[in-house]
């Protein structure tokens, strides 16, 4: 198959601030916001931004929040077990619902209808994740580069972004998401677990060095 059919996931993230309104509130607590993204449909966002989101949180223990805005067919509900409406503080704020060290907060927890329609306005680059990088077999171990090899990184060599890691096809990852209990805690010394959580610090790293540049900090309207 061509190379561009391979999965290209793009990370955005700004550092150093929350929500931002036209008075110039934030949301306390914070410090950092992570968007996974793609251009097309089933590349694996969902799995990435689960897996990535319990590596902060376990690997590099930090307090790590997952909002689902899959304007399509939420199903961090079902990955990450979680299920059910969200309470409502006493100051009228939704209090997200917890899961293997994960506050989350989904779309399909607040959706009337499993479809219906929502807007949503697209992140930041941040950097290029390979998913589906290659097929590892599940019986010899042996990788078999499906879709061609080593495309992401020359891409974000030519785009100038930093190039974050492979994550191999396996058929783990989907058995996991199925049970709703992330690869990362599921089997936390296998080679994709330590694949999430290498990108998981690359992602980290990167998010300081942004932060030292000082760059511009994009505003988020409530």
């Amino acid at each position: 198959m061509k190379a561009s059919l391979r999965s290209f996931l793009k990370l955005g993230g700004a550092r150093g601030f929350a929500a931002v309104n036209a008075q110039g509130l934030k949301i306390k607590g914070v410090e950092d916001i992570i968007a996974v993204a793609s251009g097309k449909g089933g590349v694996g966002k969902s799995t990435t931004a689960v897996n990535l989101a319990v590596a902060l949180a376990n690997k590099c223990q930090l307090k790590v929040g997952l909002l689902d805005a899959d304007v399509y067919g939420p199903s961090i509900p079902t990955m990450m077990k979680v299920h059910g409406k969200p309470e409502v503080s006493e100051d009228k704020k939704m209090i997200p619902i917890e899961n293997h060290g994960v506050k989350c907060m989904s779309m399909g927890f607040l959706l009337a209808e499993k479809y219906a329609p929502i807007v949503w306005r697209g992140p930041m680059i941040l950097g290029l994740l390979e998913n589906m990088s290659f097929f590892k077999c599940p019986h010899c171990g042996e990788p078999s580069h499906i879709f061609g090899k080593g495309g992401a990184r020359k891409t974000a060599d030519e785009m100038g972004l930093q190039f974050l890691g492979e994550i191999p096809l396996e058929v783990e990852i989907r058995s996991c998401s199925d049970e709703g209990v992330p690869v990362v805690i599921s089997n936390p010394d296998s080679t994709i677990s330590k694949a999430y959580g290498d990108v998981a610090l690359k992602v980290v790293s990167r998010l300081e060095e942004l932060s030292k540049q000082q760059q511009l900090r994009p505003e988020i309207n409530l």
